[in-house]
């Protein structure tokens, strides 16, 4: 399988002059080494080891997309079996080591805490952040305008920055779908 990766990845490379812009998400898994997620009723984790830009795309920032997007899958699951759960801003821990070196170790951890009301859960997850440079926040809150539920307001974490220069602010809510009845 890793065979088949190298040759795609060269293969891709070839193309990229050509098309950047929609080859970096696969570039990204191909020249990744372990994208493990782990998600329990306490929460996920998991860690990105390899690239950290290629051809000028922040690529290992990718894996905070990922982590969103585990950790949303979770929390409706959690919630479809009664166990109501939402983000414990305050722990989440991230690390990234090895920036600037050209390989990078972005460890996450993002722990839930348990409520005791439906409507006092989160179901959707997501982020804003990058590299050494301050969050665009106030645009990422104008994308999702249209995803909370009337009278209700997007929770946002504080901004969490690594010792390398990673920075994000973690952003959670009730999914429209999944919390209906919480309107």
């Amino acid at each position: 399988m890793r065979i088949f990766f190298v040759i795609l990845s060269v293969f891709l490379v070839s193309l990229s002059c050509k098309n950047e812009k929609q080859l970096a998400p696969i570039l990204a898994l191909t020249h990744q080494e372990n994208n493990g997620i782990r998600c329990t009723d306490n929460g996920c984790s998991g860690s990105y080891t390899g690239a950290e830009f290629i051809n000028g795309h922040d690529i290992a920032h990718q894996f905070s997309n990922t982590m969103s997007n585990a950790v949303g899958k979770r929390l409706k699951e959690l919630y479809r079996e009664e166990k109501y759960r939402k983000v414990d801003f305050s722990s989440i821990t991230m690390s990234t080591q090895g920036m600037g070196s050209g390989k990078v170790v972005y460890m996450l951890v993002i722990p839930f805490t348990a409520v005791n009301e439906p409507c006092d859960a989160y179901t959707s997850f997501d982020h804003v952040g990058g590299w050494n440079h301050k969050p665009a926040l106030a645009r990422r809150k104008k994308e999702l305008e249209g995803v909370t539920m009337t009278g209700h307001k997007l929770a946002i974490s504080k901004l969490i920055t690594t010792p390398e220069g990673l920075q994000e602010y973690w952003i959670q809510w009730k999914n429209k779908t999944t919390q209906a009845d919480c309107e």
